[in-house]
């Protein structure tokens, strides 16, 4: 059971890789489009490029980068519910509603951003997150 606990953290990873191909995809042929030598650009970060580039082009980018956020929370959470035994059927599916939420949270960013709407996204999804810590806290407790 707790390998059904541990695929949704294995999900929101792949789902990371494939934002970083598409963040590759993306910015790769934005910088050659707007002439930027960046073999000559020493310790610059990617943050620079968001006055350059186009504003969907970073989009890809800022949400690459909240992936690398809040999800950590979530993957210390899911392994921790794993490691005490917590894969119930709740867990599973409140960890399955993350990854859903946050797949929906990058698709909504990149696409669309309008950010009432993506706030939402963010809000359920940490509601989410805070049941499953809950969940944790509890059986830490009663252990």
């Amino acid at each position: 059971m707790p390998a059904n606990l541990l695929a949704p953290v294995f999900a929101l990873v792949l789902w990371t890789l494939i934002m970083l191909f598409w963040l590759m995809f993306t910015r790769f042929p934005a910088i050659a489009k707007a002439k930027i030598d960046i073999s000559k650009n020493v310790g610059g970060r990617g943050q620079d490029l968001d006055r350059i580039l186009p504003a969907r082009v970073n989009w890809v980018a800022h949400n690459y980068a909240h992936l690398m956020e809040q999800p950590t929370i979530f993957y210390a959470t899911v392994l921790g519910l794993a490691v005490l035994g917590q894969a119930s059927l709740t867990n599973i599916v409140l960890a399955w509603t993350y990854v859903g939420l946050r797949v929906v949270h990058s698709l909504w960013q990149v696409l669309v951003n309008r950010i009432p709407i993506r706030g939402m996204i963010f809000l359920v999804s940490t509601l989410v997150l805070i049941a499953l810590a809950v969940n944790g806290m509890i059986a830490v407790l009663s252990a």
